[in-house]
C-alpha cells in the first residue's frame, strides 16, 4: 500500500502513482514540476509554501486549500483557475481522485483552531483509503475516521504527541500508521520508537522519515 510514496522531511508526503500527488510540499529541493495535484493542509509557511509548491507545480497543477490558502496563492501570482478551495466534512473529486476532508484543529492549544477549518485529507486510490492528518489533536472528527493507512503527526508541540498519535490510531484501527511531523521543526527520532511501542500488535508502523 505505500508502493510509490515517500516523505521528502516533516510532512510533505508524494504520491508517485497513477498521477502525483503531494501533501504539504516543504523543503523540496530541486525544481522538478512534475505534481498533477497539490494538497495543503493548512496556511502555516511549513504546509503551505509557496516556494516549494514552485518548484513542483506545471501550468495545470491543481492545488487543494481550504478557503484561507486561496488569497495567499493569488497574492503570491498563482493562476486562480487551478486553486480548489475546500472546507471540512465534505467529499470531492478533482481529475478522477476521490478525496474527503476531516477537520483537524487543537483541542487545548492555540495553533489550530477549529474554526479555521482547516483539513485532513482521506484520499481513495485503488480501493485504499489514505488518510494525511494535518495538524491535529485527537477530536471526535478524526476518530470517526476509517482508513486503511494513516499518516499521524507525532511531534507534539503544535500536535498530537507520539503517545496520543498511537492512541488515535489504535483506536481507529488503520492496516499501515506512519508517523509524520517530527526530526524537523519538532519531535525527535525518540518519538517514533514511543509511537511504535504503543501501537497494537495488528497495526503495521513504517517509517518514511
Amino acid at each position: 500500500m505505500l508502493e510509490n510514496i515517500s516523505i521528502n522531511c516533516h510532512s510533505s508526503i508524494k504520491f508517485s502513482k497513477d498521477k502525483i500527488l503531494y501533501f504539504d510540499p516543504f523543503r523540496i529541493k530541486e525544481e522538478i514540476h512534475d505534481a498533477d495535484i497539490i494538497f495543503c493542509t493548512h496556511t502555516h509557511y511549513d504546509h503551505l509554501s509557496e516556494e516549494d509548491i514552485i518548484k513542483i507545480k506545471k501550468d495545470i497543477t491543481k492545488i487543494v486549500v481550504p478557503v484561507d490558502g486561496k488569497e495567499k496563492l493569488i497574492t503570491s501570482g498563482f493562476d486562480e483557475k487551478n486553486i480548489i478551495t475546500v472546507n471540512p466534512d465534505k467529499e470531492y473529486e478533482i481529475d478522477n481522485i476521490k478525496f474527503k476532508t476531516v477537520r483537524a484543529y487543537n483541542e487545548n492549544k492555540k495553533f489550530h483552531p477549529k474554526e479555521n477549518n482547516w483539513v485532513g485529507y482521506i484520499v481513495y486510490l485503488k480501493n485504499v483509503k489514505y488518510y494525511i492528518a494535518g495538524d491535529t489533536d485527537i477530536t471526535k472528527d478524526n476518530r470517526g475516521v476509517r482508513c486503511d493507512v494513516a499518516f499521524l503527526p507525532i511531534g507534539g508541540t503544535y500536535t498530537m504527541t507520539a503517545t496520543e498519535a498511537a492512541s488515535l490510531a489504535n483506536e481507529i484501527k488503520p492496516k499501515i500508521a506512519v508517523p509524520i511531523h517530527y526530526g524537523e521543526i519538532v519531535g525527535e527520532k525518540e518519538d517514533v520508537i514511543e509511537f511504535k511501542n504503543i501501537l497494537n500488535s495488528n497495526i503495521e508502523c513504517i517509517e518514511l522519515i
